[in-house]
């Protein structure tokens, strides 16, 4: 059921301050959800959106600064969340490199923030949500959580481990009519992928069936219709790129 006047939905959107996250934001706002925003380091970027969002879509828009890898800070975020029917699980890092250069704390800040931050989140939100007998969790995940890429293997394992956290969740939660779903995204032209040499991103995209990159705009569509998809689906990872796996 979509949000109304009288019944007003509440989303959870981690990473939201650009990229997927900022573009998730807008797409719930416009449905009509109030929202809890988070961002790691541009808290300037993420305030401005949320006045924004209040402002054009008259909801409530509440941005935080907050670590998604660190326990504590997702310990104090919940505490001023009352009840939650949408949590996504959208921020996340990446990291480009041989493995044999990478160090241990290098690594272990990929899963933190890429796939602890799952468990954080989620340990906080179960409860809200069984309290409706309801909710959506929806994980961003990659394409390469499926098939790996090289120069990426931190990266790759912490989408891996995405992908069966959902679907494990997903089984645990079902009876509780808690729905666990995730997106598979391919390249998706944000500030992430920016990071990449411009001749990189050309031979990624000339792989890509489609022949461009996927927009933040239209992973937003996706994980709304996700948010709003009959109860029966759950435990998916939904592939977006543009025919490329």
């Amino acid at each position: 059921m979509s949000p109304t006047a009288t019944e007003p939905k509440t989303a959870l959107i981690t990473g939201a301050s650009r990229g997927i996250g900022k573009a998730t934001a807008e797409a719930f706002a416009q449905k009509g959800y109030h929202l809890f925003l988070t961002c790691h380091s541009s808290m300037g970027e993420l305030e401005k959106l949320a006045c924004r969002l209040r402002t054009e879509y008259r909801i409530s828009c509440t941005p935080v600064c907050a670590d998604m890898a660190n326990y504590e800070d997702v310990e104090t975020l919940f505490s001023h969340i009352k009840a939650l029917d949408v949590l996504v699980n959208n921020a996340g890092i990446a990291h480009i490199g041989l493995l044999s250069d990478m160090t241990a704390d290098e690594w272990h800040r990929v899963i933190s923030v890429n796939l602890d931050s799952c468990f954080y989140t989620c340990k906080f939100t179960i409860p809200l949500m069984l309290q409706k007998h309801s909710g959506r969790i929806i994980n961003v995940s990659s394409v390469w959580g499926n098939v790996g890429a090289s120069m990426e293997t931190a990266y790759s394992a912490s989408k891996g481990g995405v992908n069966s956290f959902t679907r494990a969740l997903a089984k645990e939660l079902a009876p509780s009519n808690i729905q666990v779903n995730a997106i598979a995204c391919g390249i998706v032209d944000t500030a992430m992928n920016h990071c990449l040499p411009p001749e990189d991103l050309e031979a990624l995209k000339e792989e890509i069936p489609s022949d461009r990159l996927g927009t933040p705009e239209e992973a937003a569509r996706l994980i709304l219709q996700i948010a709003e998809a009959p109860e029966y689906m759950t435990g998916q990872i939904i592939t977006m790129d543009g025919g490329w796996y």
